[in-house]
């Protein structure tokens, strides 16, 4: 067997034929489902009413699915493809739980069952080189770039990443190559089954640690649970592998204090490895010089240039930099993927441009994220109105956590509009995110701000008040109710019906 038949072979005979994925529609799983049916197995699963691009991505490549949990839908599947519960390999996603009748089912039926992250460490990635972009934020994007400037290199990477870089138009690359194998490693818990941070599943070689703070306050309770999990995933660089840690958090600095592996530190203060200064922006993108600090006392000087805007995708890129000079990737190359980078959905996304008002889509939920988001919408659209759309929905946020980091973190914005609190029924009004002194402190602040409950509600209020020039910023993590293409309609119908009586 040739070398690079092995990865296929491994896959195709140690897995089972049959992949049901329960818990289908979400991001990462529906990406792991396309790229194994593009592999030959024959792969269905279920999940709630999905929507595009998850279900858009399933139909397109012919992947079977169900909508709703059933455990009949187990058992008719089974006796439709002729085959027996043993022939089949169930991966259950993290937001499972008990109660769901289908991994009732799995579970009264011993039937095999795997998580995600276990699956993709022991049958995607298994022994080749490891690549793992982790960190509060920033982490999709960081390891977006680092895959782009490998491809561009000629290292044929595969990968895995939470969202979907434009370069790639997926979110998973999955191919018989004995390549290095990039992934973005969320520190999120693995299942119902299995507590740990989903990342130590990918075993990486290489670990970059973007930075750390206080997030997911539905598994962690504190920065110091977090803290626990990042120093699980340190344990398990080897000796010549390598952790690219950022300088200037200190909360990084500490989980890497006792590494076995060797550390590069990279940021925008002196102390750091590599360092990134004189940042200045340009049209659609930033400049930038790099500082590498080199094992003979010298210091490299470098210029760069990225197609996206603030400091925070600065330091995405310089990540990216110091992975690619760990594998012997030059500067040439480097910079020649940083020029042809197309972005990644739903990270500062122009989603429309409608008569002068640019609508931009972003997956920030969180206060540092926010406040990134917006300082680079106002760096790459400078002088322009911007208005921010808030939509409290991750776990953390839905919470009075940061009740008041919230209102600083839209400073660049001039008009907030707050929408509905998720599952607001969950808390108890001790617990939960007030929006009521939200809207007061931004007001306090000199902000035009308000809550709006309603999806069709929030469209129809900015449609009133929009003027061209405006940049209208989307902010969640989940689909806002559809909010982003009702006002990308309702923008381009008004314009039509002016142009029409005029």
């Amino acid at each position: 067997m040739e070398k690079n038949d092995y990865a296929l072979h491994t896959l195709n005979t140690q897995t089972p034929h049959n992949l049901y994925f329960v818990g289908i529609g979400g991001s990462a799983m529906s990406s792991v489902a396309v790229a194994m049916k593009n592999h030959g197995l024959q792969v269905t699963g279920s999940d709630t009413k999905l929507y595009p691009p998850m279900s858009t991505l399933l139909e397109q490549n012919n992947v079977l699915f169900f909508e709703g949990y059933n455990s009949h839908t187990i058992e008719r599947y089974i006796d439709k493809t002729a085959s027996n519960f043993n022939e089949h390999l169930f991966i259950i996603g993290n937001a499972l739980s008990r109660g769901n009748p289908e991994v009732e089912l799995i579970l009264n039926r011993k039937l095999p069952f795997t998580s995600l992250a276990q699956f993709v460490g022991e049958k995607l990635i298994r022994s080749r080189k490891s690549v793992v972009a982790t960190g509060t934020h920033g982490k999709t994007t960081t390891a977006s770039l680092i895959t782009w400037v490998f491809e561009t290199a000629g290292k044929q990477p595969d990968f895995l990443i939470g969202g979907i870089p434009n370069n790639f138009s997926q979110g998973c690359q999955y191919s018989n190559r004995d390549t290095i194998f990039v992934t973005e490693g969320d520190e999120y818990d693995t299942a119902f089954f299995d507590k740990r941070s989903k990342f130590v599943h990918y075993r990486p070689d290489i670990a970059i640690i973007n930075n750390i703070e206080f997030d997911h306050a539905d598994i962690f309770n504190s920065l110091e649970d977090i803290k626990r999990s990042f120093r699980q995933l340190v344990s398990l660089v080897p000796g010549n592998g390598l952790i690219i840690a950022n300088g200037d958090d200190e909360r990084v600095m500490d989980i890497v204090r006792n590494s076995y592996a060797p550390v590069i530190t990279f940021g925008c203060s002196d102390e750091n490895t590599w360092r990134a200064h004189s940042l200045m922006p340009l049209p659609g993108g930033t400049a930038f010089q790099v500082e590498n600090k080199k094992h003979d006392g010298s210091i490299g000087m470098d210029h760069f240039e990225i197609p996206l805007a603030g400091e925070c995708n600065v330091r995405n890129a310089l990540a990216a930099i110091v992975a690619a000079d760990s594998q012997g990737i030059g500067t040439e190359t480097i910079q020649r993927a940083f020029i042809t980078f197309l972005g990644v959905k739903r990270r500062m996304e122009i989603i429309a441009e409608v008569h002068g008002i640019t609508i931009i889509d972003d997956f920030a939920h969180h206060p540092t994220a926010i406040a990134a988001t917006l300082a680079a919408v106002d760096q790459r659209f400078p002088g322009r109105r911007i208005v921010a759309l808030f939509e409290p929905r991750s776990n953390t946020t839905t919470r009075n956590f940061f009740q008041h980091e919230l209102a600083s973190s839209f400073r660049h914005a001039e008009r907030i509009i707050i929408g509905a609190i998720h599952r607001a029924e969950r808390y108890t009004a001790s617990e939960m995110l007030s929006a009521e002194t939200l809207i007061q402190e931004l007001r306090h602040s000199g902000k035009t701000a308000s809550q709006i409950a309603d999806p069709d509600e929030m469209v129809q209020t900015v449609l009133n008040d929009s003027r061209s020039g405006d940049v209208i910023v989307f902010l969640s993590n989940g689909t806002f109710g559809g909010a982003h293409q009702k006002l990308v309609h309702a923008l381009r119908q008004r314009w039509n019906d002016r142009e029409t009586h005029s």
